[in-house]
């Protein structure tokens, strides 16, 4: 038998997470679950927390939707337990214009497939009743693009990412509800994105009827904590026709838990799964400070400081392409063409978390999730120019400094 070193103890140093997600949790959502107790999962103040965030859940998420709640995971597992309705043989439109609404068509397909389909290949099934609609990178997904294929193939379901990550697109939520309703699908959307940083009510999206987000992103609570999903009775009463082939990620089943039973708000939930004190806590605290900075104000100061890195980057020479306003995807100034791994591990060893995107062509990321202060918007410029400088690019930095001063002193003398 091999001896096994003991390791010295693990400290990963502070870094900035200026990506697209996970975003920069808030000092009082690390305090709130590094000092809950050692609770039983089933104890009575982790039972009423549970109550709480999901009443608080339904304000955020705007919404009379009786299940809403958390799915304990990232947002993967809350993509899953939205995705679980859709059984082999099912008729589903996917429109995918990134690297996530990718692998969101790939669980469908997965999903979708027939026994005979899966097995025919296991890891990248092709159901003959699953229709991706593939949108260019760099583009959004539009009304007329939804409208003409739900026209054509008529399906049970449609999906689609509302903000997609790995292009920096936002994709026409109005257009995709209105679709839905007028060619008789069921909406599901991946929300992971949106959800916190955009200004919207789901419930303005009747052709939508299931969504799914994730902790850490626009909620800033912590990875691995609960990931909110919310379904209409309609969602919940197809899903009681058909059935779905798991427990874990069952969509009534997970709802139980949180004390939604037969459509109905109970006092007790049952148990389904073993849930942290610590995760209840932290995911409690994230959104007790969404509430009380509001989405609507969030929402702008999104805008806002997206809009000030814009101004800035764009002053160093890069070209942003996307139009989310938690992120920023930018082409490089053409002499550092192909240099954009080697931008992006030299920053990433300054413990500054940028990225690049995931699937064809490289660009560079930068998001600013729960950094929304002149102050931060500073540091991740000043970062990303040293960065730029050390692998030979220039520019003058008076502009991007005057760039950020004006957009920023606008904002003070509109006050």
């Amino acid at each position: 038998m091999t001896n096994v070193s003991i390791f010295p103890q693990l400290d990963i140093p502070q870094t900035i997470a200026a990506g697209p997600g996970p975003g920069n949790t808030d000092a009082r959502v690390l305090a709130r679950f590094a000092g809950a107790g050692l609770a039983d999962h089933m104890h009575p103040d982790v039972l009423r927390g549970m109550v709480e965030c999901k009443q608080m859940l339904r304000e955020v998420m705007g919404t009379d939707n009786i299940h809403t709640y958390g799915v304990a995971g990232t947002g993967w597992s809350g993509l899953d337990v939205m995705f679980s309705a859709v059984m082999p043989g099912d008729s589903v439109v996917m429109f995918v214009n990134g690297t996530f609404s990718g692998i969101d068509g790939l669980t469908v397909r997965m999903k979708a497939a027939t026994a005979e389909e899966l097995a025919a290949n296991p890891m990248d099934p092709q159901p003959a009743s699953v229709t991706i609609i593939n949108v260019p990178h760099g583009q959004s997904v539009t009304a007329e693009i939804v409208d003409k294929a739900l026209a054509t193939h008529k399906p049970k379901w449609a999906a689609m990412a509302h903000w997609e990550t790995g292009s920096g697109r936002v994709n026409d939520i109005q257009g995709f509800s209105d679709a839905c309703e007028a060619h008789g699908a069921m909406g599901l959307v991946d929300a992971v994105s949106s959800l916190g940083v955009e200004n919207f009510r789901i419930d303005d999206y009747p052709g939508v009827h299931g969504w799914a987000s994730c902790p850490q992103k626009g909620i800033c609570c912590l990875p691995l904590t609960y990931a909110p999903v919310s379904f209409t009775d309609r969602y919940i009463d197809t899903l009681k026709q058909t059935g779905t082939r798991t427990f874990v990620h069952h969509p009534i089943l997970e709802a139980r838990h949180w004390g939604i039973i037969d459509g109905q708000d109970v006092a007790t939930g049952t148990y389904h799964r073993t849930h942290s004190a610590y995760a209840v806590a932290a995911f409690h605290e994230a959104l007790r400070i969404t509430l009380q900075q509001t989405v609507a104000q969030r929402a702008k100061d999104y805008a806002f400081h997206e809009a000030a890195l814009k101004e800035a980057v764009t002053a160093m020479g890069c070209d942003v392409t996307s139009n989310m306003t938690s992120l920023i995807v930018l082409n490089l100034p053409e002499d550092m063409a192909g240099r954009e791994m080697e931008l992006v591990q030299h920053c990433r060893a300054q413990n500054f978390g940028i990225w690049p995107t995931l699937s064809e062509p490289v660009q560079v990321r930068i998001g600013i999730l729960n950094l929304l202060n002149e102050a931060a918007i500073t540091d991740i410029v000043t970062r990303f120019g040293d960065a730029m400088r050390a692998l030979g690019v220039t520019f003058d930095q008076a502009d991007v400094t005057a760039a950020l001063d004006r957009h920023y002193r606008r904002a003070i003398a509109a006050e």
